[in-house]
């Protein structure tokens, strides 16, 4: 099963993510996790895409689209991938479904996660006074959320037509939210 965790970023994505890898042994594909990864280690595309994090700016399509297929192979041996963070774009999602469908796969559920701008704000301050992740800075975050509106949110009628889309209050506690998901999984799989 493919399916693609969608919502605006600290709407809780990578937390409902690292959860189904640990329950459903899928694999987690976090366009943001891969990202930090190269600029941490120093590599050529690290340095690149540095400053257009820290500035809260989205990488370009041609480099996320990269990261992507470059792991596919290993979410196919898993029986499936998390898309975490991907695809932001229609553009993203239009390359997503060509990749799978030349692999023979598709997205089989798109789990929105529904959030209120100000506490994801909140939580943002919160998360970047623990860890100081540049991208997590106050001013930076709403750039991206200010960016996810723009350019992601109207993805929504993209999976909503093709009636792959399930919507989930992020709003409560971890195991609600986690709940919904697992219900809406296994309704997919019916």
């Amino acid at each position: 099963m493919n399916l693609i965790l969608f919502g605006p970023p600290a709407a809780g994505k990578g937390t409902q993510a690292k959860r189904l890898v640990e329950t459903r042994n899928m694999v987690q594909l976090s366009t943001g996790d891969m990202l930090r990864a190269a600029i941490a280690s120093g590599s050529e595309l690290g340095q690149r895409v540095s400053g257009i994090m820290e500035r809260g700016e989205l990488v370009s399509d041609e480099i996320v689209v990269e990261l992507i297929e470059s792991r596919l192979p290993e979410a196919e041996a898993a029986g499936g991938a998390i898309f975490d963070g991907f695809p932001r774009t229609l553009a993203q999602a239009e390359a997503l479904d060509r990749m799978l469908e030349g692999r023979g796969r598709k997205i089989d559920l798109v789990v929105r996660l529904k959030v209120d701008d100000d506490v994801l704000t909140q939580r943002i301050a919160g998360r970047f006074a623990e860890s100081g992740r540049p991208d997590d800075n106050p001013e930076s975050f709403k750039v991206r959320l200010q960016a996810y509106n723009r350019q992601t949110a109207p993805l929504l009628p993209y999976y909503e037509d093709a009636g792959k889309l399930v919507e989930v209050d992020g709003m409560g506690a971890i195991d609600e939210v986690a709940s919904a998901i697992d219900s809406a999984l296994d309704g997919a799989k019916a």
